[in-house]
């Protein structure tokens, strides 16, 4: 049996995103990374970024005017039906400023604190992520499915890393110490798109300290509805501290080696 406000959520989820993502990808001035018309090219994506969260949290109190919402640019209001929306309207920002396509809208809900929905839209890529909880994950109409496990040391792995430069550093000694020990490590962008591509059967593996819960949400249920395991420490769910998801047989060997490297600290 489908659940009928789920499915409501997801078109709802589906429409802000596809709205959202259209006015970042339309918006973007070509030559935003050296644009001279504001006082830095950041600023033209700090506006944008609030534009697409402005246009999605509208369009949700249009139809459902007593949710909660959560968002990356301030958005925060209680509610009072039940049901929260979380939502980082532009997640790889950097990546949007340099023009690389490794950008997406990230929009979840979650129902008495259980994330229900969760839909990842990257337009550059062409490619709208998809899940509502029980239900499977999905880019459009293909469902999606984590890649079977290799051993670890065949294990392609995702991260990203912290702006701050202290917590880079430690950031890049666990990497260091991880790399012979697995395939490759790639670093993406976004925590949203890397959560997406390990439910797409793309990377076997991604973990990341310091991400928010606009970061996580969408994404963490698109990776654990395509088979994918997540959490965080060992016996923890993903929080700041760390989040880790991956193929079943990479996952938990893969949490070990992360605690013992210390990447749930700076």
């Amino acid at each position: 049996m489908t659940d009928p406000l789920h499915t409501d959520l997801l078109e709802l989820a589906q429409e802000a995103a596809r709205r959202a993502g259209a006015l970042l990808r339309d918006g973007r001035p070509a030559d935003l990374a050296v644009a001279a018309t504001k006082s830095s090219p950041i600023d033209v994506v700090t506006e944008m970024d609030i534009a697409a969260e402005k246009l999605i949290t509208g369009l949700i109190a249009e139809h459902r005017p007593d949710d909660g919402v959560l968002g990356e640019e301030g958005a925060a209001t209680e509610g009072t039906s039940g049901v929260r929306w979380v939502i980082d309207p532009l997640d790889g920002t950097v990546n949007y400023l340099y023009g690389l396509p490794t950008w997406a809208v990230s929009i979840a809900a979650e129902q008495d604190g259980e994330t229900v929905v969760g839909v990842v839209a990257a337009p550059m890529r062409g490619e709208t992520f998809h899940a509502v909880r029980g239900r499977g994950a999905w880019d459009g109409e293909r469902r999606l499915a984590c890649r079977p496990a290799p051993p670890l040391d065949q294990a392609l792995v995702s991260t990203g890393f912290n702006y701050v430069a202290q917590v880079r550093a430690h950031q890049a000694d666990v990497a260091q110490r991880l790399i012979p020990l697995l395939r490759d490590i790639r670093r993406g962008g976004s925590a949203a798109v890397d959560l997406c591509d390990v439910a797409a059967g793309r990377l076997d593996g991604y973990y990341e300290r310091g991400l928010h819960p606009w970061d996580l949400a969408a994404g963490d249920l698109i990776a654990r509805e395509a088979g994918a395991l997540t959490g965080g420490r060992p016996g923890e769910r993903p929080s700041g501290d760390l989040a880790v998801a991956a193929t079943p047989g990479v996952f938990e060997p893969l949490q070990r080696l992360l605690e013992d490297c210390g990447a749930w600290h700076d």
